[in-house]
């Protein structure tokens, strides 16, 4: 248990009166749930305390609550600013973090960027929602049925339903004792996650039949702003998707790069099953796990670099395994 972390945390959120939860640009269910999650607890166990979660909305995300709108300049005493599933300052998306007196992270993401005293960082967590649940369960925090089902589907989301390596028996242990303490019917979340409309079951098979595979176990694919349009797809869909191209055979990284056509980016998502792959990613302005990492880069020399570096990274892998033989 990460009972240290904890008490330091619990005891910034008892000294502040006003706390506010951020989390990453872009978010994915794993940061959209932690933070509504943790704001619903907080103010559930101290109803005195005004407590927000803040940044953009994403449509396809609504069923895990709303999202709040602040003005830090209104706030009339010290506050706390939490950011969560979230490596480094410049990733914190709708917030001025210059407004607060204080800051901390809960994060499992290899730590690129300390926030304050009180951080808790695990990289051996299956994601931020499993160390939600234990920052309550072990606090003592209140939690009700909607809580519960917003932290089993991050869990759930990020360890890839328990399929990733970072799933560990303490994940599972923690999802037992939610399950246990607010009887969610989980079974019925499931369409939440995986649900999808007809236009992104035919853009899946796109990606299918168009992904170049190199002799070394490289997958890739571009992803242009044609193709979005095409297929009625925003472009945020090729990210929810890589995981699904986990179980090719041969295949050890796969990745989709995705030209983000209003903030003139290109997204890049990156999935590994064998080769480490946050070094080659941070070398190129990105980061995340050993095994599942990610780029934004407006260069496409700089992507076409890391394309080759990762297909490198493959050729390694793949030598590798013949010497073990």
């Amino acid at each position: 248990m990460n009972k240290t972390e904890i008490k330091k945390i619990l005891r910034k959120i008892k000294q502040y009166n006003v706390i506010v939860i951020a989390r990453h640009i872009s978010p994915d269910p794993d940061a959209i749930a932690s933070q509504i999650a943790l704001r619903d607890a907080i103010k559930l166990t101290y109803p005195k305390k005004e407590v927000y979660a803040v940044g953009t909305m994403v449509a396809k995300f609504k069923y895990y609550g709303s999202l709040d709108r602040i003005d830090e300049t209104t706030f009339t005493e010290s506050a706390l600013l939490i950011g969560l599933d979230v490596p480094n300052k410049a990733r914190i998306d709708g917030v001025d973090i210059s407004a607060f007196k204080e800051m901390l992270k809960i994060d499992h993401h290899p730590s690129e960027e300390s926030f304050g005293e009180a951080d808790w960082v695990d990289e051996t967590s299956s994601s931020t929602c499993q160390m939600i649940i234990e920052l309550i369960l072990e606090a003592g925090m209140k939690l009700d049925r909607k809580i519960a089902e917003n932290l089993y589907l991050g869990v759930v989301s990020d360890s890839d339903r328990f399929l990733i390596s970072y799933t560990s028996a303490k994940t599972f242990e923690l999802v037992a004792k939610l399950i246990n303490k607010t009887q969610i019917d989980f079974t019925n979340l499931y369409h939440f996650l995986y649900e999808r409309p007809v236009e992104e079951i035919r853009f899946h098979g796109y990606i299918s039949e168009k992904m170049e595979i190199s002799p070394n176990g490289f997958a890739h694919l571009y992803i242009t702003p044609e193709i979005l349009k095409k297929y009625n797809v925003d472009v945020a869909t090729p990210s929810n998707m890589i995981n699904d191209f986990s179980n090719i055979k041969d295949v050890y990284v796969w990745t989709f790069v995705t030209f983000d056509e209003k903030n003139n980016i290109y997204k890049v998502n990156i999935r590994s099953k064998g080769p480490v792959i946050n070094d080659t990613a941070a070398r190129y302005g990105g980061g995340g796990h050993k095994f599942a990492s990610g780029v934004r880069s407006s260069n496409k020399s700089d992507i076409e670099k890391l394309l080759k570096a990762l297909d490198e990274d493959c050729k390694k892998y793949k030598e590798s395994l013949k010497e073990d033989v």
